[in-house]
């Protein structure tokens, strides 16, 4: 299709042309073509959002829950500069997400004209790609480049900052190109060599204590690449392990599942890892979280390691046998080639079960109940026995105790159901997310599970949710502190809580009718299962007040400084214990 339009109106119809139904975004000076052409249309849907952080962190809940593209549209100067967080945890987290910013005309770029600010620049390393358009005509080919950078290889966000006299202006459109792989300069790798894939299955069919280490890129690589993990699973019989971004590649309910790995993984997670023969780590990459003190991880493994972008092999971790490729594609193979070579799993594979077994015993997320107060870690477990069994449930968390619990305790049986903020660790993240996700599954049920701090960050969005008429659900464990920082201050600073204390809190119930929402308090154990219920049935958003125990902290935990087989496990961690477990390394890391 050859056609005269404005660059605001090529802006509109790239988007059609991408499949693109919904966009987040806050109108301002440098965008007001673009929005005048969103209100003479009815094929995409806008979302207003009350902060452009908001913006993105909703476009990355709605990719996240989806697979394709998130959306945010915001303005020059400040406009811009608010997207910086959401942008860099969408880099860190692999989220695909198209980001249009508005820019002061041609002639002003640079002239520190009003709400100018140089949005490349800013952007540039916390994107996989960003352009400035300054001729129309590079317009059409610039959007269609966007969505194949941002959703392609590994997935990232990307930047289109368009001066305002580019969208005045007019031009031919040309649609995408049929193949855009074809992209002169940018053609991920798909297919993994296929002599390393062979070898790799060779050393699987040998290994007496193998284990998988999966991560976000099993989900990012689509739902084949999760249902061929668990055909290679059922395959092996391999005990597999995941990151906080790859839960519910495979499923909690799964024979083989050791849980989440990494500091606040489980005993028998962290433990396979460290004495495991063989690791095959598939879309990961042994993260600081995951591997505790470098030179103790693993130490006597030989690895494999799956990966879509090459920078991330031997990043940190040295791999004996790398395979470049997308996810989906090498476990294809794996499965192939393992069936065709009628391989069988070691005998020796049974004993490390049974090793396996004796780790689990250890009941490493038990924890003292209480019949008066509010166990966090039985708050979710409520709400997990709540929501077990439907498919159509989405849970976001803000960021803190709160999250890794969140994780531990509620069981995700299939990929995109979890959306959280894993490499960045954005405060705030979670309501937007909510949202987003609720945006692209309007008869879902969106659960944010947050923290009384963390919720605070974009609290605002509250009447985004109201307005659009959506019903994410904040499930807030309220212990009226920082918790995590308050974990560590105790923990590695002598107990010594500087301003961890959140001692002025709002009436979550008020601000939610406030907002026009609904708002419940649970102070007490046995109020919980008929509370949670009333949240899930409630018509529109609900701000959850649980009061739960001020001071519980969250283990297992692998302090800093510490090999990830040195844990501290619930009935370990007296004062005593703790303070043999930190020491001045640990004191130096954080």
């Amino acid at each position: 299709m050859q056609r005269e339009m404005t660059g605001a109106e090529m802006v509109l119809q790239a988007l059609r042309d991408n499949g693109v139904e919904h966009v987040f975004g806050y109108p301002g000076g440098a965008v007001l073509p673009i929005y005048d052409e969103l209100i003479q249309q009815d094929d995409i849907q806008h979302i207003l959002v009350r902060h452009e952080q908001g913006a993105g962190h909703a476009a990355e809940g709605y990719a996240r829950s989806t697979g394709k593209a998130g959306v945010a549209l915001v303005t020059s100067g400040p406009g811009a500069t608010n997207m910086v967080t959401a942008l860099t945890d969408a880099m860190l987290d692999s989220i695909p997400m198209v980001c249009i910013t508005g820019q002061v005309p041609t002639n002003l770029v640079g002239s520190d004209a009003f709400q100018e600010c140089d949005t490349v620049g800013i952007t540039r390393p916390c994107t996989k790609h960003n352009w400035l358009v300054k001729d129309v005509k590079d317009l059409p080919r610039v959007l269609h480049e966007a969505f194949y950078v941002a959703t392609s290889g590994r997935p990232g966000p990307v930047v289109v900052d368009i001066p305002k006299d580019v969208q005045f202006a007019t031009g031919t459109y040309e649609k995408a190109q049929t193949n855009p792989s074809a992209h002169k300069s940018y053609r991920p790798q798909l297919k993994g060599e296929m002599t390393a894939i062979r070898a790799a299955v060779e050393l699987m069919s040998k290994a007496k204590r193998p284990v998988f280490y999966t991560g976000g890129g099993v989900v990012n690589s689509g739902p084949a690449a999760s249902q061929l993990l668990r055909e290679l699973v059922d395959l092996t019989g391999f005990p597999l392990t995941s990151t906080l971004m790859g839960l519910g590649a495979y499923p909690a309910s799964g024979e083989q599942w050791l849980g989440m790995l990494g500091m606040h993984g489980t005993y028998e997670a962290n433990m396979a890892m460290h004495d495991c023969d063989l690791m095959i780590c598939i879309g990961a990459r042994f993260d600081d979280r995951i591997t505790g003190r470098l030179d103790k991880f693993s130490p006597n493994s030989t690895k494999i390691h799956v990966d879509i972008d090459p920078s991330s092999i031997n990043k940190i971790v040295h791999v004996d046998l790398p395979i470049v490729g997308d996810v989906a594609h090498v476990l294809e193979d794996m499965v192939r080639i393992w069936r065709a070579s009628s391989f069988r799993s070691q005998p020796e594979l049974k004993g490390w079960q049974t090793q396996i077994s004796k780790w689990r015993a250890r009941d490493c997320l038990s924890y003292s109940e209480n019949n008066d107060v509010i166990m966090p870690q039985y708050a979710l477990q409520r709400l997990n026995a709540a929501i077990k069994g439907r498919k159509d449930v989405y849970i976001s968390t803000e960021v803190g105790q709160h999250q890794m619990w969140a994780a531990q305790y509620l069981g995700f049986e299939s990929p995109n159901h979890w959306l959280t903020s894993g490499g960045f660790g954005t405060m705030g993240y979670g309501l937007p997310a909510a949202i987003g996700a609720q945006v692209a599954h309007p008869d879902a049920l969106c659960i944010n599970v947050a923290g009384d701090a963390s919720i605070l960050m974009n609290i605002q969005e509250m009447s985004t949710a109201v307005q659009h008429g959506l019903a994410p659900k904040t499930f807030i464990l309220n212990n009226s502190y920082m918790g995590m920082v308050r974990q560590w201050q105790q923990l590695l600073h002598g107990n010594r809580l500087s301003h961890s204390y959140t001692d002025s809190l709002p009436d979550f119930v008020k601000l939610a009718e406030a907002y026009g929402g609904k708002g419940i308090r649970v102070t007490k154990p046995a109020e919980l299962d008929d509370a949670i219920q009333e949240m899930i049935e409630a018509p529109g958003p609900v701000l959850f007040d649980c009061r739960v125990a001020q001071l519980t902290n969250c283990f297992p935990m692998i302090p800093s400084g510490k090999a990830h087989n040195e844990m501290l496990l619930p009935d370990e961690a007296t004062d005593e214990a703790v303070a043999n477990a930190i020491d001045t390394a640990g004191k130096s890391l954080v």
